[in-house]
């Protein structure tokens, strides 16, 4: 049984969403951002959740629980909250 499975999300999106994210953090252009979208099928677990890692020196993990699709600029940076 496959509890995490990715779905495929639009990559312009998560263009957008890089770019957002460099903004929002005040990141230098050579960080690598990694945007995984993922399904949970575990009692409890939101459906679909979208995860962000920010691979500076040591990295900075955010979970969204939203598909690509639907996450817009505020809710990027609500994060630095």
């Amino acid at each position: 049984m496959n509890l995490f499975s990715r779905q495929k999300a639009d990559p312009q999106k998560i263009q957008t969403i890089k770019t957002w994210i460099g903004e929002t953090f005040h990141l230098p252009s050579d960080i690598p951002i990694s945007i995984s979208q993922l399904t949970c099928t575990e009692p409890g677990c939101p459906p679909i959740e979208t995860v962000i890692s920010i691979m500076k020196t040591s990295t900075e993990t955010y979970k969204i629980h939203k598909a690509v699709e639907e996450i817009q600029y505020h809710d990027i940076s609500q994060l630095k909250n």
